[in-house]
């Protein structure tokens, strides 16, 4: 899959998670970074939209909290990310 495969990938899954309030945060995060990172944060990028609902938002609420998912860039970026 190329570049902009995975992106539009990413962008499709990032509007259509389940529940609106995760879409509306993931959503933003995606349109936010999409265009600035590189293959590498791409590829991470794709596995963080692709966890589920309830470890993405305490991911997004708690960067603190001890979940079995290993950080990366992407990861860091989103815990930082508020929506304004």
């Amino acid at each position: 899959m190329n570049n902009n495969e995975l992106k539009k990938k990413i962008i499709y899954r990032s509007n259509y998670r389940g529940s609106k309030e995760m879409d509306v945060l993931i959503s933003s995060f995606v349109k936010k970074v999409i265009n600035s990172i590189d293959e590498k944060q791409l590829i991470q990028l794709d596995e963080l939209v692709n966890l589920d609902d309830e470890t993405l938002f305490k991911l997004n609420r708690d960067s603190n909290m001890n979940l079995k998912i290993k950080t990366n860039t992407i990861i860091k970026l989103f815990q930082k990310f508020n929506i304004k």
